[in-house]
């Protein structure tokens, strides 16, 4: 099965996608820092299945449209992007995938048009309520480091940073957060960046990556953020405290489509306190909720790491639909 590319409007920008196959239409939405590559192992697979498997470089990344103001990346411009991807294919109804951010924006997406995205299957990221404060307000920090969404905050810093060598980022990101390297991380807890120095600080190239990564694959990530730059990306993080707002009038809301979720026991978010919790109990706020699988030495990167196991578990909910 061949995986094509191609580019469509939407929302009022250009936006690449690589797609396969033919059938219901399935959307995969990619996290940070990745691409519409993080699902190469899922696009043929599932279009060999019977689906139109579709992968768009997300607003912000690889060949698709990054508007350089700051509040272009709400979850409403997020959520419109996947809608109008919807009507520029002509399809009625999708099922949407997403990783890490993608989880992240997929859910509120569900929530607010299960009429467009009629199921759901997320990794990484689980859905959970709104909650009361701020998001940056309760992000960790301390006199030396400072969570990493914090200090994705002020323009230009973690861009400086990541462009000095885009290769180098990109490895230390994906191998340092792999099932292995997730297990014994040490220092200040996870996700936690030093103040002094940034992200790339004293940190070089890994000795040696983990299996499911290739130097090719590094290579491809790169050359994208070469091209692209790191700020579409950032921009993303810079939007929690007012997508936080804008999700005010969801606050209680539950997801209420049919829907899958999936993450590794090694994987930095499920590591967070309170998150096995939340991820057990996650029926609670997605009531379809058809399973919950939990991937042993997992790290963060679920469907690249784990793709058979990926590959299984989402053609099975796909068919099942």
């Amino acid at each position: 099965m061949t995986i094509t590319h191609r580019f469509i409007e939407t929302n009022g920008i250009r936006m690449h996608l690589a797609e396969a196959g033919s059938g219901p239409l399935v959307l995969f939405c990619h996290g940070w820092p990745e691409s519409w590559y993080s699902w190469r192992h899922q696009l043929e697979a599932v279009a060999a299945a019977g689906f139109h498997a579709v992968a768009p470089d997300m607003r912000g990344y690889g060949q698709t449209d990054a508007p350089e103001a700051i509040d272009q990346y709400s979850i409403m411009h997020l959520a419109g992007d996947m809608v109008g991807l919807l009507d520029a294919l002509e399809a009625r109804t999708a099922v949407l995938v997403g990783h890490d951010w993608g989880a992240l924006a997929g859910w509120p997406m569900a929530l607010f048009r299960p009429d467009r995205f009629r199921a759901i299957a997320c990794l990484s990221v689980p859905y959970f309520p709104r909650r009361p404060v701020r998001p940056t307000s309760v992000m960790p920090h301390t006199e030396t480091h400072q969570f990493y969404q914090l200090y994705f905050q002020q323009p230009g810093v973690a861009e400086a940073d990541f462009e000095r060598d885009p290769k180098r980022m990109i490895a230390l990101t994906l191998a340092g957060t792999s099932g292995g390297a997730a297990a014994g991380e040490p220092g200040p807890g996870p996700g936690m960046v030093p103040r002094a120095g940034g992200w790339m600080a004293g940190r070089s190239y890994p000795e040696k990556l983990p299996d499911w990564l290739t130097e090719a694959d590094v290579e491809f990530y790169a050359n994208e953020f070469k091209r692209a730059g790191f700020r579409g990306g950032l921009n993303w993080y810079r939007n929690v405290d007012r997508n936080w707002e804008l999700m005010a009038p969801w606050a209680a809301a539950k997801v209420e489509v049919p829907a899958l979720f999936m993450v590794g026991d090694n994987d930095l978010v499920y590591k967070f306190p309170g998150m096995a919790q939340l991820v057990a109990n996650l029926s609670q706020f997605v009531p379809k909720l058809t399973k919950s699988v939990v991937l042993p030495g997992c790290g963060h990167w679920t469907q690249q790491e784990r793709k058979d196991d990926v590959n299984r578990e989402l053609i099975a909910f796909l068919k099942a639909l």
